[in-house]
């Protein structure tokens, strides 16, 4: 199947860029673009793709209002979305998953990175660029709570606990089953399973209260 994708950034230039290298992979179209947040609410809304490239700085709403409102919690039927940007600074990376966004890359990581991540959304996993993963993960360790982290509903059993190690560190499902030695479909029973324990949207939500558990440090 193909993997339509919108694209929004405010620079003409970056949009075409992007939409040039991803039309050029087999299976992935870009369906749709928008040149700020507003229009790329709209356009994703209207069209539905399977992934949304979003920029972080955007007129009108930002990349970060803009995942909330096509990702966020409480939204009916959340679009994945994949937010790059040439600012790596923490409170946007933070910002954007905490919105629900289910990647986060820097506009130089590479056409590479760039496929993988969208193939990664499409595929519930998430990508999160190794330039900013180990800085952002090192943030969320030492955080001060305000709250103690939610409790899953049912405690997990040793094997999630596993799976969950895997999932904090950015594997995908595929590298999981392979470092771990079990099936696919067992990976993905398993993160199943993690995020309806821990009321978690996505991979990286579950990655994240790893981190806010103290069970991963970066």
């Amino acid at each position: 199947m193909t993997i339509r994708v919108v694209v929004a950034d405010d620079q003409r230039l970056i949009r075409a860029g992007l939409t040039m290298i991803l039309d050029a992979q087999p299976g992935i179209e870009v369906v749709g673009e928008a040149a700020d947040g507003h229009e790329a609410v709209r356009v994703a809304r209207e069209l539905r793709p399977d992934v949304c490239l979003l920029d972080i700085r955007m007129p009108g709403i930002d990349g970060v209002e803009a995942t909330r409102q096509l990702a966020g919690r409480g939204v009916e039927d959340p679009l994945a979305v994949v937010v790059i940007t040439t600012f790596d600074l923490d409170e946007y990376v933070h910002g954007a998953l905490k919105a629900g966004a289910r990647g986060f890359l820097l506009k130089g990581a590479g056409p590479e990175l760039l496929v993988q991540a969208i193939h990664a959304a499409a595929n519930g996993d998430a990508l999160i660029s190794p330039d900013v993963t180990r800085r952002l993960l090192t943030t969320l360790a030492g955080l001060e709570r305000s709250a103690r982290p939610v409790q899953p509903v049912e405690p997990l059993t040793e094997r999630e606990e596993e799976v969950l190690l895997t999932v904090a560190r950015g594997r995908t499902n595929a590298e999981i089953a392979d470092e771990l030695h079990i099936t696919l479909s067992t990976v993905k029973t398993h993160v199943g399973a993690l995020m309806t324990k821990l009321g978690a949207r996505n991979r990286v939500e579950v990655a994240m209260w790893a981190y806010e558990t103290g069970r991963v440090r970066g």
